[in-house]
């Protein structure tokens, strides 16, 4: 079973230095229907405009991913980690029994785009923990490359949680099949372009929850961008 969780559907915020659009409840968009799927209880994009951001704030017991599609994010902690995170970088942030950070747009003159996805780690009052990789090399050799998971695999980030993370970078009708395990779910969702899984046809923004599926076929209708989240 697939179903489509439509771009315009999403939960929508502008405060003007930041363009935001929530896939599940967030903040002020609240929606009982959708408050998450399976691990997964956030995913939000972001446009932060130039010098805009986050002050520094708390976060505990989520794992929470970066992953910047345009730009270059700015992030400091409390456990030390000052960095830029650039277009092709993954940043996983454990925050565990409590941390706190900042977030911002590292250039004054352009904005930066980025998903921050949010998942319910397998345990509460781990300690907080702080993981970036550039996946820059990956993309030059393949274009469905995993870029999380428990295991830290194939040199993607770690997670707390039962949860592969793939980043796809599609060329206009490219193809790609995924098989689902028994009892898994998946999540996929569009950043740009357009995409046909299965039977449907997705476009930018747009994200699809799949359950008691075991073959998926991907196509690129056009050059497209996605995130695929295969989950217990």
């Amino acid at each position: 079973m697939l179903k489509i969780r439509a771009s315009q559907q999403r939960g929508h915020a502008n405060h003007g230095w930041l363009d935001s659009y929530h896939s599940f409840s967030f903040a002020n968009y609240y929606d009982p229907q959708h408050m998450g799927f399976r691990a997964l209880r956030v995913i939000n994009e972001d446009r932060i405009a130039g010098g805009g951001g986050f002050g520094e704030h708390p976060h505990n017991d989520m794992e929470i991913i970066t992953y910047v599609t345009e730009g270059a994010l700015e992030h400091r902690d409390t456990l030390g980690n000052s960095t830029a995170i650039l277009a092709g970088d993954v940043q996983r942030m454990s925050a565990g029994t409590g941390i706190r950070h900042s977030e911002f747009n590292h250039f004054k003159d352009r904005s930066t785009r980025l998903l921050q996805i949010w998942i319910l780690p397998e345990r509460t009052g781990i300690a907080p923990g702080y993981e970036q990789k550039s996946f820059l090399d990956a993309f030059k050799q393949q274009s469905f490359v995993l870029v999380a998971s428990q295991d830290g695999r194939e040199n993607s980030v770690s997670l707390h949680q039962d949860v592969n993370i793939y980043a796809g970078k599609f060329k206009q009708g490219q193809q790609h099949d995924i098989t689902l395990l028994n009892h898994r779910h998946g999540w996929l969702q569009m950043i740009d372009g357009n995409l046909r899984i299965n039977e449907h046809q997705l476009i930018r923004g747009d994200g699809v929850a799949i359950s008691e599926e075991n073959m998926l076929r991907l196509e690129a209708l056009s050059d497209a961008e996605f995130l695929f989240f295969d989950l217990a």
